[in-house]
C-alpha cells in the first residue's frame, strides 16, 4: 500500500559514461532557461503583469531531458510544468511571453492561456484543463506515425493525479493493443494540488500499473538529468524500430504550490526541506563544476546570456498592442473554411435501404480518401452491429478498419491525434447513447481545437440513434440537442437514403467534427432510388417536402416520415414540409421564408420537448418572423422521460399521435 509522497535520495549519482563535455553543458542550459524564466515570472506575477503561473521549479530534469531525447519531428504533449518542453523546440521567448499575456504573437490569439496550446511549427500539442484527453490523443498521433512507417515515438505527459482518469486507462490499453510507439511520461511530484499520492492511488509505484497493459515500464530519478537523457534516449530509439509504448514514472517534487496562489503549507516542511537538497540544477551546476567541465565564468556567461534574452522578449511582448475583440474574426474561426465541392449524382440508380446508402457511401469515401480510417467496436470481421461495414476489411486492411476496445473516450482522442497528423478518420458509436461516455473530448476537444489554435479536428462519429424498436433506455436517445448547442461541432441527420449518402460524403470532406446521426428504425424500413456514383450534397439545406400556404412542418430524422403519413391521411392539410437535413449548420432562411409565407408553424422532433433543438427553432422564428405569425409556435416530441423499453409504452412516449393532435389544433387556431 501505498502511503508516501515519493522520497528523495541522499543525493544524485551521476553518471558521467559516454557523454562528451558539449552535451553535458547541453543539458545545463536545458534546464537552466526555464528555470531563469520562471524566476522571472514569479517576479512579474507579483507585480501584477501576469495573472498565473503553474511553476515546474524542481522538475525541469524531466522536460528538458525527454525533449532533447526526442527528434525535433517527433511529437511531443506537454502539461502546465513542462516549460522545457517549449524552450528545448526552440520557441521564440516573446511568442511565448505574448501567449501568457494574451496577445496576437502567441498561439491562441488570446483565446486561450498559459500552455493549452499546440503548434505543428514545433510539434507540440499542448493540454485542455481535463488532462487526460491528451493521452489518448498521444495514441493517434503514433498510430499516423506507425500507419505511414515514419519510424517515430510520441511522447505525453500527466501527473500522477492524472493517472487516476479514465482516459489514461483507455490511453494505454489502446496503445498496447495496438503496439503503439508512446513514450507516457507520469511526472510523479508527490501532490494533486493538495491531494497526497497516499489519497490517490493505493499501488506502491505508479509503473507497476504497466504490468496489466503488457507493457514495459521504467520508474526513473526524475531530478537526475543523465538518467532521464540517457534512458528516454534509448527507449526511444529502440521503440522507433520495434514499435510499443512504454510507461515511464518520474519521480520528482513540486517546491511550489499548484499554481501560486493554492501555496503549499500542506506540505510538510521536512519534506520540502529534503526535496530541496536534490534540486537538479543546483546539483548537476556542482557535478559539473567537479567534473571541471563548467567554470563559474562559464555559468555567469549562460546566465547573462538567457536573462538578456528573455528581457528583449519581454520588450518585445509590453510593446505589442492589446488584441481588440473583432465579432467577425470570433465567429469566422469557430470553424475551419470548407469550400464545399459538388459532385452531381448521375442518372444511374438502385434501390437501397437508408442502411445501404449509408455503407456505400462510406465505402465509396474510404475509396477517394486513402488516409480515412474506420474505427468502432466490432467494425471489421464482424461488420459492425449493424453490418454497415461488413465486407470493409476484406477490401481496405486491417489498418484502416479498426476494431477498437470499448472505451468511447479513448477512442474520440485517437481520431483527434490521427487528424493533427493530417488524416482522416470516423470513429462509431455502436449506439449514438454511448458518446457520453466519449462526451468530454467530442465537446472540450473536437470542438474547440479550431477557435483555440487552428488546429482542424478532421472526425466524423457516426451516431446510430432513435426510438421505435423497442431498445429501451440505453440504446434508443436522440441526442442531437447535446452537441447543436456546442460552437464547433456539425451536426446532420438525414430521413432518407439519398441523403444520407450525399451528406455522408460531404462529412468526410469537411474538415471540422461532424456528427452523423442515423436512425436505426428507419435503418431498413425506408428505401429510395440512390444514385449509384460517389455524390455529394451540402450541409444547411433542408429539403422542401410538400408545398403549401396554410401551415409549415419543421422536422428531421424520423419525424420526417411521422409527418409525411399524417398529411397522407389528411390529404386535404395544404402544408409546406421542411426536412432540415443537417441541424448545424441550420437552414434558418428557409423556415424563415416558409413561415412568412404560412403564417403558422409546428415544429416536431423525436427527443423531448425541453431544451431540444425545436425550442431553438421557435425562438428564432419568433425573433424573425413575430409579425408574419398568426399563432403562436408550436413544438411537439416526446414525454420527458427516459425512453421507454415495451411497445406500448414506447408508443405512448413518442410524439406521433400527438403531432396529428396538436398539427389538427394550430391549423384551426
Amino acid at each position: 500500500m501505498n502511503t508516501h509522497s515519493p522520497q528523495p535520495s541522499e543525493m544524485i549519482a551521476y553518471q558521467k559514461q559516454h557523454f562528451s563535455n558539449d552535451r553535458l553543458l547541453e543539458l545545463y542550459k536545458a534546464m537552466l532557461k526555464p528555470r531563469l524564466i520562471e524566476e522571472k515570472m514569479l517576479v512579474l506575477l507579483r507585480q501584477g503583469r501576469i495573472s498565473k503561473w503553474f511553476s515546474g521549479i524542481g522538475q525541469e530534469a524531466i522536460a528538458a531531458g525527454v525533449t532533447l531525447a526526442m527528434k525535433y519531428d517527433e511529437y511531443i504533449l506537454p502539461m502546465h510544468r513542462n516549460l522545457g518542453v517549449f524552450t528545448n523546440r526552440n520557441i521564440p521567448l516573446h511568442r511565448l511571453f505574448s501567449q501568457w499575456q494574451g496577445k496576437a504573437s502567441g498561439f491562441t490569439k488570446g483565446r486561450d492561456r498559459s500552455f493549452h496550446f499546440g503548434t505543428q511549427e514545433y510539434k507540440i500539442i499542448g493540454m485542455i484543463s481535463h488532462l487526460g484527453p491528451q493521452l489518448g490523443v498521444a495514441d493517434g498521433i503514433a498510430l499516423a506515425s506507425k500507419l505511414k512507417k515514419e519510424k517515430q515515438v510520441t511522447a505525453v505527459f500527466t501527473g500522477e493525479g492524472g493517472t487516476s482518469e479514465g482516459d489514461f486507462h483507455e490511453a494505454l490499453n489502446i496503445a498496447s493493443v495496438w503496439d503503439l510507439p508512446v513514450l507516457f511520461c507520469i511526472e510523479n511530484n508527490g501532490y494533486g494540488l493538495s491531494t497526497p499520492t497516499s489519497e490517490q492511488y493505493r499501488c506502491e509505484y505508479l509503473a507497476h500499473r504497466a504490468k496489466g497493459y503488457g507493457m514495459e515500464a521504467h520508474i526513473i530519478d526524475g531530478n537526475n538529468i543523465l538518467e532521464v537523457y540517457k534512458t528516454v534516449s534509448e527507449l526511444a530509439e529502440s521503440m522507433r524500430e520495434n514499435p510499443r509504448p512504454v510507461l515511464l514514472e518520474f519521480q520528482t517534487f513540486r517546491m511550489r504550490g499548484h499554481e501560486e496562489a493554492s501555496g503549499t503549507k500542506y506540505v510538510p516542511a521536512e519534506l520540502m526541506e529534503e526535496w530541496a537538497k536534490k534540486d537538479p540544477i543546483d546539483n548537476y551546476q556542482n557535478f559539473l563544476f567537479s567534473e571541471g567541465v563548467l567554470s563559474e565564468e562559464l555559468d555567469k556567461e549562460y546566465r547573462k546570456e538567457i536573462k538578456e534574452e528573455i528581457e528583449e522578449a519581454l520588450k518585445m511582448v509590453n510593446s505589442e498592442a492589446i488584441i481588440e475583440f473583432d465579432e467577425r474574426n470570433e465567429l469566422n474561426d469557430v470553424f475551419e473554411g470548407f469550400e464545399y465541392q459538388e459532385f452531381a449524382p448521375e442518372s444511374e440508380t438502385e434501390e437501397l435501404r437508408l442502411i445501404d446508402a449509408i455503407s456505400q457511401g462510406l465505402r465509396q469515401s474510404m475509396q477517394r480518401h486513402q488516409d480515412l480510417v474506420l474505427m468502432g467496436q466490432d467494425i471489421a470481421e464482424y461488420g459492425g452491429v449493424f453490418k454497415i461495414t461488413e465486407g470493409f476489411l476484406e477490401e481496405f486492411g486491417k489498418d484502416r478498419v479498426r476494431n477498437t476496445p470499448i472505451c468511447e473516450s479513448g477512442i474520440v482522442e485517437t481520431a483527434m491525434g490521427l487528424s493533427i497528423k493530417g488524416m482522416k478518420s470516423m470513429v462509431e458509436m455502436q449506439f449514438a447513447d454511448f458518446i457520453s461516455s466519449g462526451f468530454n473530448p467530442v465537446v472540450n476537444y473536437l470542438a474547440k481545437s479550431y477557435y483555440r489554435w487552428a488546429q482542424r479536428a478532421d472526425v466524423v462519429i457516426r451516431m446510430p440513434c432513435g426510438a421505435g424498436v423497442g431498445a429501451g433506455p440505453f440504446h434508443s436517445q436522440t441526442n442531437e440537442a447535446w452537441f447543436t448547442k456546442t460552437p464547433g461541432l456539425k451536426v446532420v441527420y438525414p430521413a432518407f437514403p439519398y441523403d444520407a449518402k450525399g451528406l455522408l460524403n460531404t462529412a468526410f470532406n469537411d474538415p471540422n467534427p461532424v456528427l452523423f446521426f442515423e436512425h436505426k428504425a428507419l435503418y431498413r424500413s425506408i428505401r429510395q432510388e440512390v444514385p449509384k456514383n460517389y455524390y455529394t450534397l451540402p450541409f444547411g439545406k433542408a429539403a422542401k417536402l410538400r408545398e403549401g400556404s396554410d401551415i409549415t412542418i419543421v422536422t428531421f430524422g424520423a419525424g420526417v416520415h411521422w409527418a409525411l403519413k399524417t398529411l397522407e391521411n389528411h390529404p386535404d392539410i395544404n402544408a409546406d414540409l421542411l426536412d432540415l437535413r443537417t441541424l448545424q449548420p441550420l437552414d434558418t432562411e428557409a423556415i424563415f421564408e416558409s413561415v412568412r409565407k404560412t403564417g403558422k408553424v409546428i415544429i416536431l422532433q423525436e427527443d423531448s420537448v425541453f431544451g431540444g433543438l425545436a425550442s431553438d427553432i421557435a425562438a428564432l422564428i419568433a425573433d424573425e418572423c413575430f409579425e408574419s405569425l398568426d399563432a403562436p409556435v408550436k413544438r411537439v416530441g416526446s414525454l420527458e422521460t427516459p425512453v421507454p423499453f415495451s411497445a406500448a409504452l414506447e408508443e405512448g412516449y413518442l410524439p406521433k399521435a400527438r403531432f396529428e393532435k396538436e398539427l389538427l389544433s394550430l391549423l384551426h387556431y
